[in-house]
């Protein structure tokens, strides 16, 4: 498709959290947020006892609407989405704040039905994960988004005006320790609420996949708890054990407690528990085992409708296809036609070694996608290619596959040797399963091969043959030239080739 270069601001006025991400998009179809802002509002608890949002809290959030505009102006933003969520669609007085805030700022504040937030939650879910099946949950400051998907598409959603802030003040937590009674009370009275959309508990089994603060607060708390070595939220899996034993950690604490508790944010402290409760009720409601913690959200949704309403996303893995290709286009460390052919031949010497061999299928899809990205670091420093490779891709936000198999894909691109593997894959033990390290090894070995089977990056090699045996495996290339750079390569890493595979290549034009 192609892309039109701009610049936009997104700000998502939340009920318990305003927040600002702005995205640029190149003519080239590369795409990432260049700046955010955050300010915790808390308008859910500042709503009055008949329901008035107070005119200091309005004045607040138009000085914080001002501040982000500024921000915007810096970066050259040629257009300001604003939207705003379950506070201000609950507030009594939304129209009067809405204009007051439009004279204050210009900004045109779209209020989103409850509906719509979730359908946005949704598509930011979809475009960068590749579930198929399961309950997107966005738990807010005010109200709730549960939305039913199968085969990628929505079959039912709904939106209930609870949330983390109004549960709390509702149930006037304060700043001590939480009750068991209390726990018992909030999620029977959560469950009580949920029974009243009985397809909500028709879908046994489905993973829970968690969208907003709530859930990325539990992410980030769990990780450094159990000492995950991955920093990246998006993707995460959590148990419902391991949510069951966050609260029974954290309601006995009071809020100052939890402010000091590492790897949780302090803005967060008065309000994760109620969180935390609602959504082990909505586990309990779905019948779901356990979460994935998407790090995409309304925001993200809101860029995707906007900005690139047109993105084709098909085929069984087009979430990770289009983060490759966006990689490419941020990190362009190489020219994209030597990095197709490095592809193509790669494929190729795969398919002719594995055939007649049970390997497993991730195999394949893992060297397709590190052959494409193992120029990436060059952007950098191309004399520290491998290591800057392996850093972009083990930090860069990209998506489509699950956290073990970007180390895997990240160790393959960046293969060198042995011992360089060995200290890559160090720090990421507790993601590696046994066989993996002969994995990248092997693939990456093969990657080195196909590499230099386009030294030159000329592209000459138009069809490839292997043949194997006595220890040999011959090359033999159908060519548009002769191939003198590639045959010194070829030779160069029979040694290291032969101790992966057990075969010396060398390469033959026919």
């Amino acid at each position: 498709m192609p892309f039109t270069a701009q610049t936009t601001g997104m700000i998502d006025i939340g009920s318990n959290t305003v927040r600002l991400s702005v995205y640029r998009v190149t003519e080239d179809g590369a795409y990432r947020v260049i700046d955010q802002g955050r300010w915790p509002a808390r308008l859910s608890q500042r709503l009055t006892a008949d329901g008035r949002l107070p005119a200091e809290a309005v004045s607040e959030l138009g000085e914080v609407l001002r501040h982000y505009k500024r921000i915007c102006r810096i970066h050259g933003v040629e257009r300001i989405r604003t939207v705003a969520t379950a506070a201000v669609r609950q507030a009594t007085n939304r129209d009067q704040a809405l204009s007051a805030l439009f004279e204050e700022t210009g900004l045109v504040i779209e209020l989103l039905p409850g509906e719509e937030e979730a359908r946005l939650g949704s598509l930011a879910m979809l475009r960068t994960m590749n579930i198929e099946d399961g309950f997107v949950v966005d738990i807010g400051g005010g109200s709730t988004e549960i939305t039913l998907l199968r085969n990628r598409e929505i079959v039912s959603s709904v939106s209930f005006p609870i949330g983390c802030v109004n549960t709390s003040t509702r149930f006037e937590l304060g700043e001590g320790p939480v009750a068991k009674s209390t726990l018992d009370a909030m999620e029977s009275d959560i469950l009580d609420k949920l029974s009243a959309q009985a397809w909500i508990s028709g879908q046994p089994g489905l993973p829970i996949i968690g969208l907003g603060g709530t859930v990325r607060a539990l992410g980030k708390l769990r990780q450094r708890l159990d000492e995950y070595p991955f920093a990246n939220l998006h993707g995460y899996e959590i148990s419902s054990a391991s949510l069951d034993v966050s609260v029974d950690l954290l309601a006995p604490l009071t809020v100052d407690k939890r402010r000091k508790l590492p790897g949780l944010s302090k803005d967060r402290a008065d309000v994760i528990v109620p969180g935390l409760v609602i959504l082990q009720a909505v586990l309990r409601a779905c019948r779901s085992s356990g979460i994935v913690v998407c790090g995409a959200g309304l925001r993200d949704g809101l860029f995707y409708d906007t900005c690139l309403p047109d993105l084709q996303m098909d085929g069984d893995d087009a979430v990770a296809e289009e983060s490759i290709r966006n990689l490419r286009a941020l990190y362009p460390g190489a020219p994209p036609s030597h990095l197709d052919q490095v592809n193509r031949l790669s494929l190729a010497l795969y398919d002719q070694l594995a055939s007649g061999v049970e390997t497993p299928a991730e195999w394949r899809r893992l060297l397709s996608a590190a052959s494409r990205l193992f120029r990436i670091g060059a952007v950098l420093d191309y004399n520290d290619c491998a290591q800057h490779t392996f850093y972009i891709l083990m930090h860069a936000h990209w998506n489509g596959m699950s956290h073990r198999e970007k180390l895997l894909v990240a160790a393959i691109a960046s293969y060198r040797n042995a011992n360089a593997l060995k200290r890559s894959l160090s720090a990421y033990r507790a993601l590696v399963r046994p066989g993996d390290e002969e994995l990248c090894a092997k693939l990456g070995m093969l990657l080195q091969l196909a590499a230099a089977l386009d030294r030159s990056e000329s592209q000459a090699i138009t069809s490839l043959h292997v043949a194997g045996g006595g220890g040999r495996l011959l090359l033999e290339a159908a060519a548009s030239h002769a191939l003198p750079v590639e045959t010194t390569e070829v030779l160069a890493l029979a040694k290291d080739f032969k101790k992966c595979w057990g075969l010396a290549p060398s390469l033959r034009l026919i």
